[in-house]
């Protein structure tokens, strides 16, 4: 039964669960003036788990890693962020972090669903039979989500930040973490987030450097100025330069930026060739 379920189906089931979250969210604020809590975490956690069948179900069909055009590469990096929030999401199961994890994953989950262009290619096999490639290139999106669950935090900065110059504490603004636990999230995000990019940027150097007619010059110089960016803001935080409102707002235009360029990457992909990859119409 369950194998006669397609992969687009499990991911419209789990967009729906996310949104569920995120509108019982905005409910429970308004009328209550306070998180969901559990609630909430509970329609991720079965969002979630929906999800990770979609992309399994895919996975099998494309014969490795399903990151093969911008549909996948947006279902994938919203399942990272995912799997981050449902690891930390604990701690902060009473705050707005679920609500706003929420909002990011049923947004970027339907909204690639209801774009037939991004998935119009199913390519499989892109990977051939090296799965360093594919390591490099799950790395890669995965700190994508990374960097999204940064953003998020980031957003939840700047609310606390205006509460309490605005000196107001009440309603859902005392459900925002201490300005001091966003501060110290992001930036241990942050740090997570470009590490893991450079480990991947390793991975696939060692594959590129045995045959260099292999690198897409677009998606490396994308992906080296996406890295580079973060790092740059890493170190500017380290050193104290970007602090408080500049480095919530900086982490927010990063991600932005860092999802803007995944169609320019998606793009400039080198055609299938025999034994590499091939393209398969869906309708």
């Amino acid at each position: 039964m369950f194998a006669e379920i397609t992969d687009r189906t499990w991911l419209w089931a789990a967009g729906s669960f996310y949104l569920a979250g995120f509108l019982l969210g905005t409910f429970a604020l308004m009328r209550q003036g306070r998180p969901s809590g559990g609630a909430t975490y509970v329609l991720i956690a079965v969002g979630y788990a929906l999800q990770l069948a979609g992309l399994a179900v895919r996975g099998r069909a494309v014969g490795g890693c399903p990151l093969g055009n911008q549909f996948e590469i947006y279902q994938f990096t919203a399942w990272s962020s995912i799997t981050l929030y449902l690891a930390v999401g604990v701690t902060f199961r009473n705050s707005l972090l679920g609500y706003f994890t929420s909002s990011l994953a049923a947004t970027m989950t339907l909204v690639s669903l209801a774009i037939p262009g991004w998935d119009a290619t199913q390519r499989t096999h892109i990977f051939g039979k090296d799965p360093w490639i594919e390591l490099h290139a799950a790395l890669a999106v995965f700190s994508y989500g990374v960097f999204g669950l940064l953003a998020l935090t980031s957003m939840m900065f700047l609310l606390r930040n205006h509460s309490l110059k605005s000196k107001d504490l009440r309603g859902w603004f005392s459900f925002l973490p201490s300005i001091l636990d966003l501060d110290h999230i992001g930036l241990r995000l942050l740090g997570a987030g470009v590490t893991i990019l450079a480990f991947s940027l390793v991975v696939g150097s060692v594959y590129w450097l045995r045959d260099t007619s292999t690198v897409n010059l677009t998606k490396l110089f994308v992906t080296v100025a996406i890295w580079f960016a973060y790092t740059a803001a890493l170190g500017l935080r380290l050193r104290g330069i970007l602090l408080a409102k500049r480095f919530a707002w900086s982490c927010l235009a990063l991600f932005i930026a860092a999802l803007l360029s995944l169609g320019p990457v998606d793009k400039s992909r080198h055609p299938a060739t025999p034994g590499a990859g091939t393209e398969v119409r869906t309708s």
